[in-house]
């Protein structure tokens, strides 16, 4: 198939004072390569659509082959997106200077002119949310092992963004669509644009709110107070949502049905945890384990920061060196009592919408505005 080179262009480029300050910016950072743009287009054939893996409000994503023969995933963002920018830049301190097994690889990045494209280590499966929530839309098999291995692996990395590097750093939007799957369904975290580098001696940073909702701790949300809690609750919500095979909010199924979260706080009450378990898996599961995963998810949803776990203690909780207490698990905080508390703030047609699994960035006074980030396509945003 023939591929027509894209024309990336076509808006006003950013001022040229504002092109250097960028260029010198990046010139600091360590480790972090400089590919020409030549190379990068010759990497994806002209940036032929056929290569494109991935969309997002802030450019696409690409599949190439780099000089030196490795795959890469190359991800451009659109010219005249200035939070694509800030994302940019963020994106290369933040993970130019780590690496876990999993996380993401950054190789490097070009901001020749107003092009600014980063390249990560290429993955062959895409992210959770087109393969295990993607339904019809994947041929993967996700057995229990295998979500147990995303699970913990998942956990693994955040727990090293939190606990072993200085400043620590907050994630902000952990959630299926940023968890890409390696050829061996390695699980990889992904996207830092909305990443925060916190130091070790504050408790919490008050912020815009960023994110996903639907995977947004109640305090971050309603409060703008970000500590590594608040990434601690995503991936309560991500961790429901591996072992449940289904996505956080469907407002298709009856409504005790629709919020995942509030669905698994009603199941624990009762004793019937297990009902959660997808059905996909048959009996090829340990339901001690499920079980177990599943009151994980509860302990890390807790409506109070302070007794939620920190990611060390889940890792140790999933793999059964520690167990788990049912008495130290209490009510979650629900997404609908964020949704009705915020309604009745705010009743304009640009506020969230339940379900939407959209992207949010919005003051702490719960003025919201909705924005799409750099992500691979998810299971909501073609449902919704």
């Amino acid at each position: 198939m023939t591929c027509f080179g894209l024309c990336l262009g076509g808006k006003a480029s950013p001022p040229h004072n504002h092109v250097v300050e960028i260029d010198e910016e990046i010139s600091t950072i360590e480790n972090a390569r400089v590919y020409s743009y030549r190379e990068l287009r010759a990497a994806t054939e002209d940036f032929c659509p056929v290569n494109k893996i991935g969309k997002g409000g802030f450019g696409s994503v690409y599949k190439g082959r780099l000089r030196d023969g490795k795959m890469a995933a190359i991800k451009v963002l659109s010219v005249e997106s200035k939070q694509g920018v800030k994302e940019f830049l963020t994106e290369i301190k933040v993970i130019s200077s780590i690496e876990h097994e999993n996380l993401v690889k950054l190789y490097g990045c070009c901001a020749e002119g107003d092009h600014r494209i980063l390249v990560y280590n290429y993955l062959e499966n895409n992210s959770l949310s087109q393969t295990l929530l993607g339904g019809a839309h994947s041929s993967l098999k996700f057995s229990w092992k295998t979500r147990a291995k995303i699970c913990i692996g998942v956990a693994r990395g955040l727990a090293f963004l939190h606990e072993e590097v200085q400043p620590y750093i907050v994630h902000r939007d952990i959630k299926a669509s940023n968890i890409l799957l390696d050829k061996d369904l390695t699980p990889k975290i992904s996207d830092f644009g909305l990443a925060k580098l916190i130091p070790a001696d504050l408790t919490h940073v008050s912020t815009r709110v960023a994110g996903t909702l639907g995977y947004l701790a109640p305090e971050y949300a309603m409060r703008g107070q970000l500590t590594r809690k608040a990434d601690v609750y995503s991936f309560g919500i991500l961790l429901l949502e591996i072992v449940s095979g289904r996505c956080n909010t469907n407002k298709r199924l009856p409504i005790e049905e629709q919020y995942l979260l509030e669905r698994a706080w009603r199941l624990f009450k009762k004793g019937e945890l297990i009902q959660l378990v997808d059905a996909l898996l048959g009996d090829d599961f340990s339901v001690d384990d499920a079980c177990r995963f599943l009151k994980v998810s509860l302990l890390c949803t807790q409506v109070m920061p302070k007794t939620r776990p920190s990611m060390s203690t889940v890792v140790k909780l999933l793999t059964g060196e520690m167990q788990v207490d049912d008495e130290e698990i209490s009510e979650p905080g629900m997404l609908s009592d964020l949704v009705s508390l915020r309604n009745q703030k705010n009743t304009s047609s640009d506020s969230l919408s339940a379900g939407s699994g959209k992207q949010v960035d919005s003051a702490a006074s719960m003025n919201t505005t909705t924005h799409g980030t750099l992500t691979f396509t998810t299971i909501d945003d073609r449902s919704s």
